[in-house]
């Protein structure tokens, strides 16, 4: 019997069927006496308990009915006058002597490895007793809540000095927003968003605090939450957004057995001069990855710039991860702006070993299947080591690379037993047998034990089921399948299923995806959603899925086998196309909420999106299979998928745009995908201040949309043209594109893309310094935004009137202007927008005398525009730091960010900022009495301001005389 009371009451037979515990003041009764540990409980305590002051006359009698009851529920077996060994009678009360949840994690939450307490906090599903209300506030209720929270602050402290602050931000976050004037929660979680390199949001977690505080409580911060803003505040201010330290190393196996011999040869080679790299071959199931990632763990204090892992899925049902995609992953990881990376393997490469140039990194590339797959992801320095896995022995690393290769072979026979006495707690003569049959293979170990464990028979039981020779001959394939030694296991489960249990773990395996959840499993299988989600419980039980829907490579191979020995080619297919047209579906719904003027309604449909955080949340957690489907070469749903996500990608979605829009040019069989596909790449382009390849996929987009005389193609084109002249200061271009954009939107009655074109043409105007026009311009694009209720237009209208506003000099109208975008913009999850939101508000800092504020402001829209890819607006916030600090005297420090503004600029082509920079470093050196440098840097800004004809020239020619 499992007992759950970490959540809703809940009680599973060993069997995995859940028990019916009956009314809700049953199973009162049942938690209160497990929140007790064991220990007894008096009837007067446990009737004060669930009737409080107020108990009926019959109070006894009815709890000892519930009592009785619960003993037939726990104890189905129990002859009819035999004691209670559950449930006992323990002095005037009763006990519960079944080990729970509750137990379990108190067990777990004594430990001082990190990752065995974060097992223990997995063990909660909600509040204790959530289904229970009455309970809520009952002494014992709290009194375990608050081991939780000791257990969370534990967790937090140890993964934040382990250098992991990153994997433990959901469960922080959780914590902060479930004790929200807790300053001591608070405080450690801006310290981890701060170790995790995510500083905006710990300034946006201080500010929040401080506003309740105030609002709630009437105090300030205290000591706690004042030092961890001040050890992000006075942290060294990054020229650009920090270097991530990235940790992805999956967890270290629980148990590891063995291998000693091996992972003393692996720290020896690691630790070699050169670049060392270590590649451990040998068949499937051998334990490849455990020894990989064991290893990992073991060393990776020696790299302390983090360490970098990927899943190849070289022997995968599916294909295999490119080098091309895998690069784009690792450059992400370590910071580079999506839009910075290229679409070409050589290039990804080149940027890859640059990034890695002179640190200490450790890179795990696991299962590999040749040597052309991973000598892209190679590092190019001595400070780095590589970890390989692959079932090939790839000799060409060997011989090119001088990679050392581990040849893997079976656990020895003492290792294999030990590790099953291990996982199953017991020992017995059936456990040698069981060895053998498993082929000494670690995870054929792992998965056989699970079986035993989760059966009620005995273990002799389970080996006689093995014993047939004739079978597992036939599995190990004399081909040389190396698979073929773990399908005796997996059979043993999958034959026990029902008949559509067993079919849609088959259909699991040709979904493109890493895990299925019961809305996909639903389309997969063409099933109701309660059959569904009966169906995954099911395979969870029976270890064929994990509790979350995903499957190993292993599984999942397995899982494609029997598809394709069971399912004909059409039903397969036909499985396919239902899961596609799910995500195509599921895809449109999530746009239409978030983007209702630019998607239409798809209609009822069977995944709920209530609101634009359900679907942002969605498309977020679904991106990678969305990323897979993309590539899976089907043009109609490739190109349809890339245009129905279009604006969610733009939303900062970079790297994850250029794959997907780029897999969609080459799926296209037509002009028209052709050039929706050419459209979406140079708008990501043009983002990342790349607007010569901006203008090269836009020219070649609008020639198509002439071809086919698609108006609103050509006017779609002619905007974002108009976008990138305007970026490189060709006003007159840019207007002359525009205004034709605006004549076809206008013909065809299209509102929205007349929106874009008037905010597009008062930018312009505004740069030329004619704000009148320009504020006209805006307004009447901020009119219409709010008449047809398009919210995301009418933000960036606001954010550009505040534009106009502050270089009018009209400080209080801008203010409000930027703050009603921001508004808008974290209401929408507009990062790129919010963070020149932000960064206008903190130049209006300066202006108003509140440079501090400033700095955190700027400090804050660095980081999200690091986070976008946005080039353009890291500029505009380097600058505005750069006034920030120079405004409180900082001026080394001012110069260091009007520099990097400087470069930065040069690189993308936009003069407007770089004739800003230069203005900058001139006050900065006459501040140093360095005159020349001054004079210097002031004529070369006149000279820009004087080009772009902006009223900022007078006031730098005034410098000069």
């Amino acid at each position: 019997m499992r007992i759950q009371v970490l959540g809703p009451v809940r009680a599973w037979r060993d069997n995995g069927d859940q028990v019916d515990l009956g009314p809700v003041g049953q199973r009162a009764v049942l938690g209160l006496l497990a929140l007790n540990g064991g220990q007894g409980m008096s009837r007067a305590d446990l009737i004060d308990a669930v009737w409080g002051q107020r108990p009926p006359a019959s109070a006894v009698n009815i709890l000892q009915t519930r009592v009785k009851h619960l003993r037939r529920l726990l104890e189905p077996d129990r002859p009819p006058r035999a004691g209670s060994t559950a449930l006992p009678r323990a002095g005037d009360g009763y006990a519960l002597r079944i080990t729970t949840d509750l137990t379990r994690f108190r067990k777990l939450a004594t430990t001082s490895d990190a990752h065995v307490l974060k097992q223990a906090l997995d063990l909660w599903h909600g509040p204790p007793l959530a289904d229970i209300p009455t309970l809520a506030d009952h002494p014992a209720v709290l009194a375990v809540s608050k081991e939780r929270q000791a257990a969370i602050a534990r967790y937090g402290e140890m993964m934040i000095s382990l250098g992991s602050a990153a994997e433990a931000l959901s469960v922080l976050e959780e914590a902060a927003t479930e004790q929200p004037l807790d300053e001591a929660v608070q405080a450690r979680l801006i310290r981890a968003y701060q170790a995790a390199g995510r500083r905006a949001q710990a300034f946006e977690v201080f500010h929040a605090i401080r506003r309740r505080l105030a609002d709630e409580l009437g105090v300030v911060p205290g000591p706690e939450l004042t030092a961890a803003h001040e050890e992000v505040l006075h942290e060294d201010i990054p020229v650009t957004a920090s270097r991530p330290v990235p940790n992805q190393l999956p967890a270290d196996v629980p148990g590891f057995t063995g291998r000693d011999a091996e992972l003393s040869e692996m720290d020896e080679r690691l630790a070699g001069p050169g670049m060392p790299i270590c590649v451990i071959s040998g068949t499937a199931g051998v334990g490849k990855t455990a020894l990989a990632i064991h290893s990992a763990h073991r060393i990776r204090k020696r790299f302390p710039d983090g360490q970098l892992y990927v899943d190849l899925q070289g022997y995968s049902p599916g294909r295999p991860v490119t080098a091309l995609d895998a690069l784009g992953r690792f450059l992400n990881a370590l910071g580079v702006p999506g839009a910075e990376v290229s679409l070409d393997v050589a290039d990804r490469a080149s940027r890859f070993r640059t990034e890695l140039a002179g640190r200490r990194m450790l890179v795990v590339l696991d299962n590999a299947n040749s040597v052309e797959q991973i000598r892209p992801l190679l590092p190019g320095t001595e400070s780095s080591a590589v970890i390989v896995t692959s079932r090939d022995s790839l000799a060409g690393l060997v011989a090119l690379h001088g990679a050392h290769r581990l040849d893997l072979d079976l656990l020895p026979a003492a290792e294999a037993q030990q590790l099953l006495r291990d996982l199953i707690g017991a020992d017995s003569e059936s456990i040698v047998v069981l060895a053998e049959q498993c082929a000494r293979l670690p995870l054929a170990l792992r998965v056989a034990a699970e079986l035993a464990i989760s059966r009620s028979g005995p273990l002799h039981e389970l080996v006689q089921e093995l014993a047939d020779q004739q079978r597992r001959l036939e599995i190990l394939d004399a081909g040389g399948d190396d698979r073929a030694a773990v399908r005796a296991v997996f059979s043993r489960s999958y034959e026990h299923l029902p008949v559509d249990s067993a079919r849609a773990f088959r259909l699991i395996g040709i979904h493109p995806g890493a895990r299925v959840d019961p809305y996909v499993l639903a389309a997969l299988a063409e099933a109701s959603l309660d059959d569904a989600r009966r169906t995954l419980d099911q395979l969870a039980r029976a270890h064929l899925t994990q509790p979350d829907g995903s499957t190993h490579d292993l599984l999942k191979a397995y899982a494609v086998q029997l598809a394709e020995q069971e399912d004909s080619a059409d039903e397969r297919k036909a499985a396919l196309v239902r899961v596609f047209d799910y995500y195509l579906a599921a895809s449109m719904a999530a746009m239409h909420v978030l983007h209702p003027k630019h998607h239409d309604d798809p209609g009822p449909y069977i995944r709920p999106l209530p609101d634009a955080e359900a679907a942002r949340e969605w498309l977020d957690a679904e991106l990678p299979t969305l990323i897979a489907l993309s590539a899976y070469g089907w043009p109609s749903y490739t190109t349809k998928l890339a245009t129905t996500l279009h604006r969610y990608l733009d939303g900062g979605r970079y790297a994850e745009a250029l794959v997907i829009h780029g897999h969609a040019l080459k799926a296209a069989d037509n002009a028209t995908d052709r050039a929706h596909a050419l459209t979406n790449l140079g708008t990501v382009l043009w983002r990342a201040a790349r607007y010569s390849d901006s203008a090269d996929h836009l020219t070649q987009a609008l020639e198509l949309y002439r071809q086919q005389n698609d108006l609103s193609g050509q006017a779609r084109v002619l905007t974002n043209l108009g976008v990138v002249d305007e970026r490189l200061s060709r006003y007159e271009q840019a207007e002359d594109h525009q205004r034709r954009a605006l004549a076809i939107y206008h013909e065809l009655g299209d509102q929205l893309g007349e929106v874009q074109t008037h905010v597009s043409l008062g930018i312009i105007d505004e740069r030329r310094g004619k704000f009148s026009s320009a504020a006209e311009h805006l307004s009447a694009a901020l009119e219409l935004c709010r008449t047809i209720g398009y919210t995301s237009g009418e933000a960036y209208a606001l954010l550009n009137l505040g534009y106009v506003d502050k270089r009018m000099d009209q400080y209080t109208a801008a203010g409000e202007h930027f703050s009603q975008a921001m508004d808008l913009f974290k209401q929408l999850g507009e990062r790129r927008g919010e963070a020149y939101a932000l960064t206008n508000l903190g130049e209006l800092d300066v202006r108003r005398s509140q440079p501090q504020v400033a700095i955190d402001r700027h400090l804050a829209a660095i980081a999200l525009f690091g986070e976008v890819g946005e080039q353009r607006g890291l500029v505009t916030a380097l600058n505005g730091l750069g006034e920030a600090l120079f405004a409180i005297r900082r001026s080394i420090d001012a110069r260091a960010r009007y520099t990097a503004a400087l470069s930065l600029a040069v690189e993308t082509g936009d003069e407007d900022e770089e004739a800003r920079a230069h203005n900058g470093l001139a006050h900065t050196y006459r501040l140093a009495g360095d005159g020349a440098q001054a004079r210097d840097h002031w004529e070369k800004a006149l000279e820009l301001y004087t080009k772009l004809d902006d009223p900022q020239a007078e006031n730098v020619r005034a410098q000069l005389l």
